[in-house]
């Protein structure tokens, strides 16, 4: 998907994003399920310009990211790794969310038992996902 739309709940922030992925993970970290209330299904974009940007708070949730939120609707927006500046927009807020496909899990490790996902997608724990982004949770 080259460019798609979005927006929050109440419509204050608005944004489109380029070179939008066609797939997605489910994020079970403890962070990603305490912000969503479950995992996080969140979409790789190269590029994204919001409209409305006075009305998205900014959280530093760790070292290495900030998750993004509407100040007005309180909608979860996207996570970006900062020192790379990469946007992961969740997937429900695109005007479309239809085309995204589901490939992997993330922080299988921090998954709790009371839910699974069909067998098949990939599964990472929170370290192997982070070294692939030169991070780690140390």
């Amino acid at each position: 998907m080259a460019t798609s739309s979005g927006h929050c709940l109440c419509g204050a922030v608005t944004f489109t994003a380029h070179n939008v992925s066609d797939h997605h993970h489910a994020c079970h970290c403890g962070m990603c399920r305490r912000w969503t209330g479950g995992p996080a299904f969140a979409v790789p974009v190269g590029k994204v310009v919001w409209e409305g940007e006075q009305h998205i708070g900014r959280y530093p949730s760790s070292e290495w990211g900030e998750r993004g939120f509407c100040r007005e609707c309180g909608s979860g927006l996207f996570f970006r790794f900062a020192a790379k500046d990469e946007y992961y927009i969740n997937a429900g807020v695109f005007d479309d969310d239809s085309a995204f496909t589901l490939v992997g899990e993330i922080y299988v490790d921090q998954q709790p038992p009371g839910y699974r996902f069909s067998d098949g997608l990939d599964r990472m724990t929170g370290d192997e996902f982070l070294a692939r982004f030169g991070a780690s949770a140390d």
